[in-house]
Formats: structure tokens, C-alpha cells, sequence
């Protein structure tokens, strides 16, 4: 039996779950926010087999705004009209508040699709 040499990974260190607090950009959990919504909102357009002209008239903007959108460039647009183009799309929102588990740190946000 011939055995196979294990690749010896580069120096690395494991991310925290969220590319833009690792990149260290302002905002972070925003933009990953943004990232999970965008990325939900695209499964639905596959779901339904639809276009981005007819999402963008079902959602209510422009199809090159959309496309930007669903390219990763969400910056200029905000949770709320992000939320509520879910809801165009028949999905209920919920937003739950509650303590952070560890005392003298920030809260997260934090999707769960379902």
C-alpha cells in the first residue's frame, strides 16, 4: 500500500466567522448582515426562477441597482430596504432582542435564515 505525503497547510489563523470584521473594516456585523440578505434574496430569485428585471419590479429598484446588489456592491443600501425587499418576496421578518450572553462585551447581530 503507498502511503500519500499530507500538504502542509501555509501559517494561517481561523477566521472569526465574519470576513469583514477580519478585514477590519468599520461595521462589520452590518455588512455580513447585508452579505446573509443579499445571499437569501438571490436563493429566492433561483427558487422562483425569475430574472432581476422581474425581481427588481417585484423589490421595487432599478435591475442595475439589483445587479450591483447582488454582486456584493450593498453598501449604499440599507438593512431596512434590504429587509424589506425579503418581504416583497413573501418572507416574514423577525427581530429578536435579547442580552448578550457575556457580560462587558458588544452585542452581535446575528441572521439565521430559515
Amino acid at each position: 500500500m503507498m502511503r500519500t505525503k499530507k500538504k502542509k497547510l501555509p501559517a494561517h489563523s481561523r477566521g472569526s466567522g465574519n470576513i469583514y470584521a477580519d478585514l477590519g473594516l468599520s461595521n462589520a456585523d452590518e455588512h455580513q448582515l447585508k452579505a446573509a440578505v443579499v445571499v437569501q434574496l438571490k436563493r429566492l430569485m433561483a427558487e422562483r426562477e425569475i430574472t432581476q428585471t422581474e425581481a427588481a419590479k417585484l423589490v421595487g429598484v432599478k435591475q442595475p441597482n439589483l445587479s450591483r446588489m447582488l454582486r456584493g456592491q450593498f453598501k449604499l443600501v440599507s438593512v431596512e430596504k434590504l429587509l424589506r425587499m425579503l418581504t416583497a418576496f413573501d418572507q416574514d421578518v423577525e427581530i429578536t432582542v435579547k442580552p448578550h450572553r457575556k457580560r462587558g462585551e458588544a452585542g452581535r447581530i446575528t441572521f439565521i435564515p430559515a
